[in-house]
């Protein structure tokens, strides 16, 4: 039986599907859920206790502690998987299944500067100082940008540029936003945000699947609104373009395996955002609305050998709820809920609270079931009002 490490903030998806090829799995990640048990090994960081506040990812996870986490076993396994939240150069590179060297793809603005010359995306600039990206926006008033930390996924640390800033440089408010010390300021692209997954043997790459993000409410966690909600697959109109152009991005890369490519489709054109070069978030409704077990989908595509994916048979939607306020959970074994935390812990305002799912073969049914779902688990919160709780 092969030993396959997955190493990431949440593996549980990962892990599932691995544990079901027959891998003996072998996970590290920062959340280790209630319904999280298709593994061999696991190790975690952050450990749930009721009654105990769960703490915010910001703050509390850290890569360089995860891989010493998963350290003692990197030697025994045979495959590695790097999954969101930790570089793939974190690990021998002979070992890791997949993408070797992301530097060039996760540091946004090396990605800018490679791309932008065969594809439209968005205008970028590298600065360390708001007062700069508040002259940029004088310059061109007409136009909003986006303040992006120059690594980072999951829409975390992206806000829209507010020209009152000018005036709240020294506030708190201001230094509450954790604008890092370096920076980009993206010109915002209003439009339709669209995504592919691709998978690739670096000499051919075919997209799998489409989809649309869900916009979620607005994140009460340091003023964000970007965060990731959730998506829909496939996308729900024409997206031969869609997938397309992200089979040119994943070439021109020289990407392996299963990727992603971010973007924004506008009556211009197509213009992309961001290139995640591992799993998406997209994952379990890939697997749902394809049939596919996405891990072997993976393998296969990096041992040079690529399939033709099956038509997508269905709709699947993925929502992440996050909490309104800071909430006690209850008990949340709901079929089509998953990432469920432990009974009684206490999440902080804008954290995770669940993954909802739900498939169908109208798009609208679909998004329905995840919505009643959402419902009956804001049934089972309650605010954490007063409290000497920890």
């Amino acid at each position: 039986m092969d030993k396959m490490l997955i190493a990431g903030v949440n593996t549980r998806a990962l892990a599932h599907s691995a544990y079901a090829l027959g891998y003996q799995v072998y996970s590290a990640s920062y959340f280790c859920t209630a319904d999280f048990n298709s593994y061999h090994y696991k190790k975690c960081m952050l450990e749930q206790k009721p009654y105990y506040s769960c703490g915010t990812l910001q703050e509390s996870y850290n890569q360089i502690e995860l891989k010493e986490l998963c350290s003692e076993w990197v030697d025994d396994v045979d495959y590695i998987i790097p999954y969101t939240g930790i570089s793939p150069q974190m690990f021998p590179s002979s070992k890791v299944l997949g993408n070797k060297n992301v530097e060039n793809v996760e540091n946004k603005y090396k990605l800018y500067k490679f791309l932008k010359k065969k594809f439209r995306m968005p205008k970028t600039f590298l600065l360390s100082s708001i007062v700069e990206a508040l002259e940029i926006q004088a310059q061109n008033s007409h136009k909003k940008y986006l303040i992006k930390p120059i690594n980072g996924s999951g829409g975390y640390g992206v806000y829209i540029l507010n020209s009152k800033w000018l005036k709240d440089l020294n506030e708190t408010a201001l230094k509450d936003l954790l604008i890092p010390e370096k920076f980009i300021l993206q010109e915002y692209i209003q439009g339709e945000e669209v995504s592919a997954s691709v998978i690739s043997t670096t000499k051919e790459s075919k997209s799998l699947i489409s989809s649309s993000q869900i916009k979620g409410p607005n994140s009460k966690n340091n003023g964000q609104n970007f965060i990731y909600h959730g998506n829909l697959t496939p996308y729900p109109g024409d997206d031969a373009l869609i997938k397309k152009t992200a089979e040119l991005v994943i070439d021109e890369l020289d990407l392996i395996g299963c990727n992603g490519v971010d973007m924004i489709q506008t009556p211009e054109g197509i213009h992309i955002i961001e290139v995640n070069p591992r799993f998406q978030g997209t994952f379990e409704c890939t697997e749902s609305s394809l049939g596919i077990n996405l891990i072997q989908t993976h393998v296969n595509a990096c041992n040079g050998e690529l399939i033709s994916p099956p038509p997508p048979d269905k709709y699947c939607v993925k929502k992440i709820l996050y909490a309104s306020e800071k909430s006690l959970i209850g008990t949340l074994k709901i079929p089509g809920v998953y990432d469920i935390p432990l009974k009684n812990v206490i999440i902080e305002k804008g954290e995770p609270v669940a993954t909802v799912i739900g498939c169908s073969k109208n798009p609208i049914k679909a998004m329905s079931k995840v919505n009643n779902l959402i419902e009956k688990i804001n049934n089972m919160t309650k605010p954490v009002v007063k409290s000497n709780l920890i």
